[in-house]
């Protein structure tokens, strides 16, 4: 990172970041053009890594760009806010204050259904903030879900 002082580092501020977050943007590589795809998400860590899950169709470009390349970066972000320095009243004179999650890992179709459970759980529970759903055994065998396991990862503050 190029802005050492705009790194977040602590780990409990990471996630107050992610949690959040509303929209995480995928971006794809599909023959040398970049494909970026905006979803909600939810996430659970495991083993000191984050894994983020979401859910969607399972046929259709995304659908066939996880089958075909599932290394992928994302990025989301939050707190954004515009402010300007009254005495200078030039478009350089604004600031864009924000939080931003950038990173990389690899993306996959979750095919065991206990694990689909838990993703759309979290999901729900990261959209709507309640934890505990039912699910209708056909709407979650027809839904796709996602996993992105995160590889690398980096926090960036600007306040």
């Amino acid at each position: 990172m190029r802005r050492k002082d705009r790194e977040v580092t602590d780990l409990k501020k990471i996630e107050d970041v992610i949690s959040r977050c509303t929209c995480c943007r995928i971006g794809f590589c599909d023959d040398g053009e970049v494909y970026i795809v905006p979803l909600n998400f939810g996430y659970e860590i495991k083993n000191d890594a984050y894994v983020l899950y979401f859910h969607g169709a399972k046929e259709g470009r995304k659908a066939d760009l996880i089958r075909k390349s599932p290394n992928v970066g994302f990025e989301m972000d939050t707190d954004l806010k515009v402010y300007t320095n009254k005495e200078i009243d030039i478009a350089c004179g604004y600031i864009a204050r924000f939080q931003s999650i950038i990173g990389n890992g690899t993306i996959s179709m979750v095919t065991e259904y206990d694990e689909k459970l838990r993703g759309l759980s979290l999901i729900m529970g990261h959209n709507v903030a309640k934890r505990e759903w039912k699910f209708d055994e056909k709407m979650v065998n027809a839904a796709a879900v996602f996993k992105l396991e995160v590889t690398k990862l980096s926090c960036k503050e600007h306040k």
